[in-house]
């Protein structure tokens, strides 16, 4: 029985042709050979050749011997828009105008969603231009402007509530605009140094407040405004850096005896 059994593992038949064709009783199964002798072992498959096993490619073990960005580049230092006081006190201003408008302007009044546009776009714009200003120098004097002329045009606005509630403009030498300019000298200012007269009771306080500190904003983006155009003066735009980095450059990789060209 047992070689009945052991002749049953290959059998012969006559194919086309009168041939003899051997074939394999076992049928076939992942794994190779040795799932084929033993039908009751688990299939396993080659391990998967991944990127990382493989190791870097030929390209990326070349860029350690690439040379060093050159010393002299033509794009400046740009951003930190968080640190201009102008715009610290910009967003000041915009959380205020958000608070003001909530309290005392119905939300179907159109003037409503101008006023926190005007705000935004007086921050938002401080912003884009100290983004830009690596690169496009006169983005960034645009920017500023508009910045600027937003923060005038809100403060209209408050100047046309005040007018048409009997409320009188603090002059700049009242107690409470002076006292206010105390607390804008204060380093590191935020909403929570002037909360107590932006949430004032009284609207009167309420809108002088937000005013004054808006007059503050208009001061600083005119100051900037001002460096920013001596900067321009004495430093040129992006086409002139450009320039002077190329020519740097080039005198640094022209060989021993070369004329340096023109400064």
């Amino acid at each position: 029985m047992a070689a009945k059994r052991a002749t049953k593992a290959t059998r012969t038949t006559k194919g086309t042709g009168g041939f003899h064709v051997k074939e394999d009783a076992v049928p076939y199964r992942p794994g190779g050979k040795a799932a084929a002798s033993n039908p009751g072992a688990k299939a396993t498959n080659p391990p998967r050749e991944t990127p990382d096993s493989r190791g870097p490619s030929p390209a990326l073990r070349s860029l350690p011997s690439l040379p060093p960005p050159p010393p002299d580049g033509f794009i400046p230092p740009h951003g930190g828009y968080e640190h201009l006081l102008a715009y610290q006190k910009a967003l000041v201003v915009f959380d205020a105008t958000v608070y003001f408008c909530d309290r005392f302007l119905d939300r179907r009044d159109r003037t409503r969603d101008q006023r926190i546009q005007a705000a935004r776009s007086g921050k938002q714009n401080i912003l884009e231009g100290s983004e830009a200003s690596g690169t496009y120098k006169e983005a960034e004097i645009k920017l500023t402007g508009v910045a600027k002329a937003s923060q005038k045009e809100l403060l209209e606005d408050y100047r046309d509530f005040m007018r048409n509630h009997g409320i009188e403009e603090w002059e700049a030498d009242h107690p409470y605009a002076l006292r206010l300019r105390k607390f804008n000298r204060t380093p590191g200012a935020n909403y929570q140094t002037f909360k107590k007269g932006i949430e004032h009771p009284d609207p009167a306080i309420c809108a002088n407040v937000i005013a004054g500190l808006i007059k503050v904003t208009c001061y600083l983006l005119d100051r900037q405004l001002r460096r920013l155009e001596r900067d321009f003066l004495n430093q040129g735009g992006l086409r002139e850096r450009m320039t002077r980095a190329r020519l740097a450059a080039r005198a640094r990789q022209a060989p021993p005896g070369w004329p340096k060209g023109p400064k």
